[in-house]
Formats: structure tokens, C-alpha cells, sequence
């Protein structure tokens, strides 16, 4: 398995490459620290399984260089470990091609944990910007966008790919997706806020492997 691992750190290159050596000994590890050499490593030339990133580093130019290192290589799943546990930067990172967003606050426990969910298919959102929204927004920066910092519901976060592993508030949510309604109506009805909508709907996107609303709904009348 071809790892990329990019961050300006070099100490934390180290510490993830040897606590994935621990998870996988067949891993082949590549090393970027500024986002010109994770460009010129993800020209598609070379086959990664895993990409690792922090966002931030040195050549940064927005979520939309996620998008374009996915366009170039959209078999391997891209995972963004951020210092950043904003609402916003997460659903960016998200809607730009990643499986999933592992704040650098995690325990190797949880990063271990994230990690074999995405490989097994799923999509890894971290529990600390769901369930303290209003904390993290206020005490770490971000990358893009404006986070609401509003508190989101204890239903969301690990998930499987497969559509009958969706949590149960996301499959609430695709329900009235289905029935075409509005973010502001699906909030209403389930008593949460549309930021966290945005996120479930998001997470959905992703999990049912569709683009938009509409093809969710339609999705999910399979489901």
C-alpha cells in the first residue's frame, strides 16, 4: 500500500509513519511538507492508496487543491489531520473529495480507528466538531469558510459507505430528502440546526456516492 504523508512537521511525519507502520508493515511511505511537493507526488503518475494531509502547509491555496489532488488520483482516499476542528473546514474538505477529517487532538486510538473505517469504505467525522461545535469553533483556527459554532447532534459521526450503515439521523434526514424537502424544513422537523443538516447532508453525499440532493433522493428510494 502507497502512503503519502504531508505535513510541514517533520516530527509529526514521523510519529504518524511509525504508528501506520504498526497498523500495516506492508506500507511504502512517501513525504511531502509543503503542498508544491504533494502537487508534484499527485500528478498521477504514481498510484497512492492513502493520502495523509494537514491543511495549511506552506503552498496552500485552498480546499479546491483537495479537489484537484482527488481529480488526479480518484482511487485513493484522501484524509485531511488539521489542527482545524471547523464546521466549515470539515465540510470543505468533505465536499473537495475527502473520506475523512482527523483533528490533530486525536488519541493514536481514534486516528487508528478512523483510519481502518475509511479503508474499509466509510467516511471518518470527527466526534470532537460534532459534539462541541461551540468550543472548537471558538479555540482553534481554520482554514476557509465561517463556521456557525453551533452544536450538532450526538447522532452523527462514523458511518459506513454501504446506505443501510448510515446513522440513524442520517437516514431521518435522507428520508425527507427524499421527500424533497428543504434544509430549513428538515431542521425544523428534526429539532436541529441547518449547519448540522449541511453536515448529515454532506456525509450522505459522500456515503451514497452521488452529487447532489436529487440524486440522493433517488438513491434512496433503492435503499
Amino acid at each position: 500500500m502507497n502512503v503519502l504523508i504531508a505535513d510541514d512537521h517533520l516530527l509529526f511525519r514521523d510519529g504518524l509513519r511509525r504508528l501506520l507502520a504498526q497498523f500495516d508493515a506492508d506500507m511504502t511511505f512517501f513525504e511531502a511538507s509543503t503542498y508544491d511537493e504533494v502537487r508534484a507526488l499527485c500528478d498521477g503518475t504514481r498510484p497512492f492508496d492513502l493520502i495523509l494531509l494537514d491543511l495549511g502547509m506552506p503552498g496552500w491555496t485552498g480546499f479546491s487543491a483537495l479537489g484537484d489532488i482527488h481529480a488526479n488520483l480518484p482511487k485513493a482516499l484522501l484524509v485531511v489531520v488539521s489542527g482545524s476542528e471547523k464546521r466549515s473546514d470539515l465540510l470543505a474538505a468533505l465536499e473537495n473529495g475527502a473520506a475523512g477529517y482527523i483533528p490533530k487532538s486525536s488519541s493514536a486510538k481514534v486516528l487508528l480507528g478512523a483510519l481502518q473505517l475509511v479503508l474499509a469504505g466509510g467516511i471518518y467525522l470527527p466526534e470532537q466538531a460534532i459534539r462541541g461545535a461551540d468550543r472548537v469553533e471558538q479555540t482553534h483556527g481554520g482554514y476557509g469558510g465561517h463556521g456557525s459554532g453551533e452544536a450538532m447532534d450526538d447522532n452523527a459521526g462514523m458511518a459506513n459507505a454501504n446506505g443501510d450503515q448510515l446513522t440513524p439521523r442520517q437516514r431521518d434526514v435522507l428520508a425527507r430528502l427524499r421527500d424533497g424537502k428543504s434544509n430549513k424544513q428538515i431542521a425544523h422537523e428534526l429539532g436541529l440546526t441547518e449547519g448540522t443538516v449541511k453536515v448529515h447532508v454532506t456525509a450522505i453525499l459522500r456515503h451514497l456516492g452521488v452529487r447532489n440532493r436529487t440524486q440522493a433522493a433517488l438513491t434512496a428510494q433503492s435503499l
